[in-house]
């Protein structure tokens, strides 16, 4: 290989370098941000949980008293 192809190799490994440590980066982000996502999830389903059983159990207090 002559210098300039070895130059344009590098340049090209150096590319691939960059565009690794933005995708690492964005991969960990993104994997932030899913289990901040699931987190919210679970607790809105444990509140959603809670508001049906307060309801279940208003509908069988007004059934006593019917």
């Amino acid at each position: 290989m002559t210098d300039p192809q070895f130059k344009v190799l590098e340049r090209k490994i150096d590319d691939l370098i960059t565009l690794c440590t933005q995708l690492d980066k964005e991969n960990r982000s993104l994997k932030a941000g899913a289990s901040s996502w699931q987190h919210e999830r679970d607790k809105l389903l444990g509140k959603s949980e809670m508001a049906r059983n307060k309801v279940e159990s208003m509908i069988e207090r007004l059934k006593t008293l019917e």
